[in-house]
């Protein structure tokens, strides 16, 4: 989506939700100021703001906190960011991409994620990526790739695999799918 957008030139950056703690999401997100926290040793940019411009990738965004979805949602809607421990607007252009494994619709159901913060990512449209299990016709073209990105990264020439193998990996189930299969 961002390499084949007017956005392109400008930056891409990525956050996995999942791995970041709720303390640091925020600052993650927003940035911070020297002394806004124990730590905060200097003025950090977020990266929303580093992705002035550009694209940023919540990957994972089913697993993000409530709060952090409120003020994410508040970003959305007004186009600024405030930085941890200043009252100072941020203002910025970002196009969010966001990610997850889980049924946001279920989460929306069940109160883990924000019904107005489900439609507002949704305004754009979703794309739904079944698992690569139920895609198996997939996974031929994904290890070809994979084959030759390991080949270009490490200076080799492995031609490919045997029927056989290729047979056994298009069986496989991949609960952890694509991670799992280029792994």
């Amino acid at each position: 989506l961002h390499m084949n957008s007017p956005r392109a030139g400008k930056p891409f950056k990525v956050l996995n939700c999942a791995a970041v703690s709720e303390n640091l999401l925020e600052s993650e997100l927003f940035g911070h100021v020297k002394g806004a926290f124990t730590g905060a040793v200097a003025d950090r940019k977020g990266l929303i703001a580093a992705a002035d411009g550009g694209t940023l990738f919540l990957d994972e965004i089913g697993d993000m906190p409530l709060p952090m979805q409120a003020k994410l949602l508040r970003t959305l809607d007004t186009g600024e960011v405030l930085p941890v421990g200043t009252n100072d607007p941020q203002y910025f252009d970002v196009r969010i991409v966001a990610a997850t494994n889980h049924n946001l619709q279920e989460l929306v159901r069940t109160g883990s994620f924000r019904e107005d913060l489900f439609y507002r990512l949704h305004g754009q449209g979703a794309i739904h990526l079944p698992p690569l299990r139920a895609r198996r016709e997939d996974i031929p073209v994904l290890i070809q790739y994979f084959i030759k990105q390991a080949n270009e990264e490490n200076g080799t020439e492995f031609a490919g695999l045997s029927s056989e193998a290729m047979r056994k990996l298009v069986n496989c189930n991949w609960p952890g799918n694509v991670r799992e299969l280029r792994n």
